[in-house]
């Protein structure tokens, strides 16, 4: 089993070109979507960081083969829950990915993220964005402007409200989320677009040399690398689920 974990302000339809490269490895493929992206938050979630650790590793412990292991998949803050749930529960991971998210002790969060932490200024950024501008955003930011609008589409209360609780919940996450990192799989890997305006790669080279994971890095590619380098990051894939 297989699962694909997006990131913020993303939606399962990210990975929709990585299905399509895939091809037939792509059937036991799950793309859950978390609390509050594309779906309600659930009565009684917090949306912080540890409740989506947690989520994460229920639906693990719900969807793996009976009393076998999954092949985790993340990007962005899909990426920090996936090697979250790996360090809780090496137990149930047969391999991970992740791509241009990572935590790091050394790594600032970038200035929307700053915004986003801040009360009343957060709010007033979720209330002056609309769909047309999220759109724009991630079509600027390197995602396909086709997959840009439909991931816009979604870009409601529910989603702006978890998206404020998350990273208020995360502001020392690089601390908090980097101890013990050698409870990690080994059977791991980190893919990286060079030129992310969000986290740049350096994060994943500090990352890979404490922990040995392999880097790929991609040139002339921005933080939606998955996306924009679906068939390479495919490729590597394949190889890991071999």
């Amino acid at each position: 089993m297989r699962i694909l974990v997006h990131g913020v302000p993303d939606t399962p339809a990210m990975w929709g070109p990585l299905k399509a490269t895939l091809g037939d490895l792509a059937a036991p493929v799950l793309t859950p979507a978390l609390p509050g992206f594309s779906t309600d938050i659930p009565d009684g979630f917090s949306c912080t960081k540890d409740a989506y650790a947690d989520w994460l590793v229920g639906y693990i412990e719900t969807h793996r083969p009976e009393n076998g292991q999954v092949d985790l998949v993340g990007h962005d803050w899909g990426a920090l829950l996936v090697i979250r749930a790996a360090w809780l529960r090496p137990d149930l991971i047969r391999s991970w990915a992740v791509a241009n998210a990572l935590p790091d002790p050394d790594y600032k969060w970038h200035q929307t993220a700053r915004i986003w932490q801040t009360p009343l200024l957060g709010e007033l950024f979720m209330a002056l964005t609309s769909q047309t501008r999220m759109a724009t955003a991630l079509a600027e930011a390197g995602m396909p402007e086709a997959l840009a609008r439909e991931e816009a589409t979604h870009w409601t209360p529910d989603m702006r409200k978890a998206i404020l609780r998350l990273y208020r919940s995360a502001r020392h996450v690089s601390r908090e989320w980097t101890q013990d990192l050698d409870r990690l799989p080994d059977r791991g890997l980190v893919f990286w677009g060079d030129d992310d305006p969000f986290v740049p790669v350096e994060t994943a080279e500090r990352f890979c040399r404490t922990t040995g994971a392999p880097l790929h890095r991609n040139a002339n590619t921005g933080h939606w690398s998955v996306v924009e380098r679906a068939d390479a990051f495919a490729r590597l894939l394949r190889d890991l689920w071999a």
